[in-house]
């Protein structure tokens, strides 16, 4: 009877102890698991291998944490050594690039001068303003804003080295906001120059010039576009292909070059969009072909001389992409080419085009006396027909040549 009560007791005992060793073992392994689990999380946040991890090593300061035994040698493995030659390279490149930055900046300043006037106002009063400008040649011509210097009585270029000229207004052109002004040196250091289809949008550009009249101000930011067009007055020709930029311009800084990485000018600047008057991230650059076409015309005849056909442009509501011509005008380079009224221009000098703007855009990057291909669409038939510009008979009259007074 005893025999058989003991035996049924261990009977019940054994399902029980089994039972609960079943338990711990799950247990442990959930541990486990949950253990494996949150050291693979940590890793990825740390950025470290899980074995990393175990040993104490930061992915920032890629140091070990772990405490180290007195005697005890500092691990050195391959993987910090790999970690600690990216590090290095990521600080050569950014200082790198900082050393380009301010080389880059070293080698432009010295063509870049800061242009002070004195204009009359209505009351006669004599006031104050100030401008910058860009060497154009190593005989002292200097490129700058006709809204700079247009007016003023008297010009005083400062360059970089600290030096002062008396400078003469060689001549301007309200239209494209150009004017080429003249200081008796030699051996400047002129500026170089690329043409805006060089440039693409995106693209680290540098403006250098006198905010404020804070001379040899450099302010970066990118291409923000290309090719706008602003109709600044009635009385002028509207403001085309200029180069939009998010570079601090301020007042001061128009006449001032906006370079590339490269160390070319790729455009003069010239005006802003802003409410309060100051940098708002919106700026204009006159594109470097339109400049120095421009400029050069001013030095070799005095003044400028803008490129004509002799056209009228009306809408195009054609499915045909290019400028619409209403009227071939009697006698000028378009007619006597045989463009006629209702053609499409659809490309100058190999050029497309798609708007009036880029049509004047074209223009003033060519010269009177060039001779260029004008491909036109008339009535599904494409023609292409040699043009020789001549000198616009509207621009003439509004381009002015005067000398500062006491000038050499």
């Amino acid at each position: 009877m005893n025999n058989s009560y003991h035996d049924d007791e261990h009977e019940s005992i054994k399902p029980f102890f089994l039972k609960g060793c079943g338990i711990i073992i799950a247990v442990i392994v959930l541990l486990i698991a949950g253990f494996l689990f949150t050291l693979g999380i940590l890793s990825v946040v740390n950025k470290v291998s899980p074995v990393d991890l175990l040993k104490g090593v930061d992915s920032q300061s890629q140091t070990t944490t772990m405490p180290q035994k007195p005697g005890e040698e500092t691990n050195t493995g391959s993987t910090k050594a790999l970690l600690e030659e990216k590090k290095e390279s990521s600080e050569a490149s950014l200082q790198g690039f900082n050393n380009a930055i301010t080389k880059l900046v070293e080698e432009v300043t010295p063509s870049v001068v800061n242009i002070a006037v004195k204009v009359r106002a209505a009351d006669g009063s004599l006031g104050e303003g100030v401008g910058s400008g860009v060497i154009f040649s190593e005989d002292g011509y200097i490129i700058t804003n006709n809204h700079v210097v247009g007016d003023a009585e008297e010009i005083i270029v400062r360059t970089g080295g600290g030096n002062e000229y008396v400078a003469k207004l060689v001549g301007t052109n309200v239209d494209t906001d150009i004017a080429v002004i003249k200081i008796n040196e030699n051996n400047l250091k002129k500026a170089s120059f690329t043409s805006i289809n060089n440039v693409k949008v995106g693209e680290i550009v540098i403006a250098v010039g006198s905010p404020f009249a804070i001379e040899q101000t450099v302010t970066m930011g990118v291409v923000s576009a290309k090719g706008r067009e602003i109709a600044v007055s009635s009385d002028t020709l509207p403001m085309v292909d200029l180069i939009q930029t998010d570079t601090a311009i301020n007042p001061g800084n128009s006449g001032g070059p906006l370079i590339n990485i490269a160390g070319q000018v790729i455009g003069i600047n010239t005006l802003i969009f802003s409410p309060s008057g100051t940098n708002a991230g919106i700026g204009f650059a006159i594109p470097s072909d339109t400049a120095i076409n421009i400029a050069s015309q001013i030095i070799k005849y005095g003044r400028a001389m803008i490129p004509y056909m002799g056209i009228e442009m009306g809408e195009n509501t054609t499915d045909t992409e290019g400028i619409f011509v209403s009227l071939a005008i009697k006698g000028f380079p378009a007619d006597n080419a045989g463009i006629k009224s209702g053609d499409i221009i659809t490309k100058f000098d190999g050029e497309p085009l798609r708007t009036n703007f880029e049509l004047l855009a074209q223009m003033l990057r060519h010269n009177v006396g060039d001779a260029v291909q004008i491909e036109i669409n008339r009535n599904g038939s494409v023609l292409v027909l040699k043009v020789t510009l001549v000198e616009s008979p509207v621009t003439a009259q509004s381009t002015t040549t005067t000398a500062a007074p006491g000038a050499n």
